[in-house]
């Protein structure tokens, strides 16, 4: 894999494939890798090279071909307009997804208590705004952890997919 750009380098997508191709060296040509996608050998180009976006049965497809189930979840959050208000995950390890894990649910109680009482007379008062955006974001960091979990374990334990 040589003659890469640095913007090159820097893609998501040529970097899951040049990874993959440890497992399958088919991926560590451009032209293979487009084989076995059946696509354009140009377009596999175009999308590493950050010209073109791919389209989402693409990313799908690169997504489950190099084992690289965040390529999915960076797609949506980066490159769809409709899934960029959605929390970015990567895939981290076990150890590190269980203690952000840990640390949310402590926060857990908190937040539903905050809830409850700003929905109690069925209105978010004025004061209340700063409260209600304290629980969504903590809700929002709980469904990043979930998202992390999820590829952790697609791309781990392909069988329990």
């Amino acid at each position: 894999m040589s003659n890469i750009t640095a913007k090159t380098a820097s893609n998501v997508f040529y970097q899951a494939r040049c990874k993959a191709s440890a497992h399958n060296e088919q991926l560590s040509s451009r032209e293979g890798a487009a084989d076995l996608m059946s696509i354009d050998r140009g377009r596999l180009y175009r999308i590493e090279s950050g010209v073109a976006n791919p389209y989402p049965e693409e990313a799908h497809l690169m997504a489950d071909l190099y084992n690289a189930p965040e390529l999915r979840n960076y797609y949506c959050t980066e490159m769809c307009p409709i899934g960029e208000c959605y929390e970015k995950a990567d895939v981290q390890s076990l150890d590190r997804i269980t203690i952000m894990a840990m640390s949310s649910f402590e926060k857990t109680d908190e937040t539903k208590q905050k809830l409850l009482k700003i929905v109690a007379d069925g209105v978010v008062s004025e004061d209340e705004k700063s409260e209600m955006l304290a629980v969504v974001k903590n809700l929002g960091e709980l469904e990043g952890i979930a998202q992390n979990l999820k590829n952790w374990v697609k791309k781990n334990l392909p069988e329990v997919r």
